[in-house]
């Protein structure tokens, strides 16, 4: 992958907010206040994680994964994704790769029937370089920061939201942001306290995860 600048990214609309954070309304905003959310990682979780994906062509969605975000959709709750990047940081591409590749994943889940309400990604990490360059950025998982953002934004209740997640780090932000329950791609994730970590391994699981967001 081609090293690229990532001190200067360009303007995308104000959906840069800072140096290492990203923030855009993909759906609805206008939310009444209280209302649940549905949280997703994004690499490894809704799309097969490559390693630093940065080629939009080579974005393929986990087979699963659209059932349960319009689970989400149909239920009436903003589905919002929540992704670490620091390729970003490590100069392995820049914000406008990130954007192609996440325009990509978007689209093909609108190809299902399915969408997302909002996507906030996070750059800084601490092999970055300039303002990247930040260790335990409270914006990066396994901090809350984005999942606050998004409680800020839409209004959310997180004690009664759900995170999705392929990596612990992900469970471990839904905790320190107050959510209950969080459900980890291929289990084997560590009990964490007054936090409940689900497997979401076989159909069973994805079937009761689906029915936990129906309500």
């Amino acid at each position: 992958m081609a090293e690229r600048s990532a001190d200067r990214a360009p303007d995308f609309g104000g959906r840069l907010v800072e140096p290492g954070l990203w923030v855009e309304a993909t759906g609805r905003t206008d939310w009444p206040a209280g209302r649940p959310a549905l949280f997703l990682d994004r690499d490894g979780t809704i799309n097969i994680d490559t390693g630093y994906p940065s080629d939009p062509d080579e974005v393929v969605l986990r087979e699963e994964i659209a059932e349960i975000v319009r689970a989400g959709n149909e239920a009436g709750i903003p589905v919002v994704v929540a992704t670490n990047q620091s390729g970003i940081a490590r100069g392995y591409f820049d914000w406008s790769g990130f954007a192609a590749v996440n325009a990509r994943v978007l689209q093909l889940l609108e190809a299902q029937g399915c969408h997302v309400d909002l996507v906030i990604a996070c750059a800084y990490h601490e092999s970055g370089q300039g303002p990247l360059g930040q260790a335990d950025h409270p914006m990066r998982k396994p901090n809350p920061g984005m999942l606050l953002l998004a409680r800020d934004r839409l209004g959310l209740d997180l004690q009664r939201s759900i995170m999705v997640g392929d990596k612990p780090a992900d469970m471990e932000a839904a905790r320190r942001a107050g959510l209950a329950a969080g459900w980890l791609i291929g289990g084997g994730g560590a009990a964490l306290p007054g936090f409940v970590v689900r497997a979401l391994y076989t159909d069973a699981d994805r079937l009761a995860l689906v029915a936990s967001i129906a309500g």
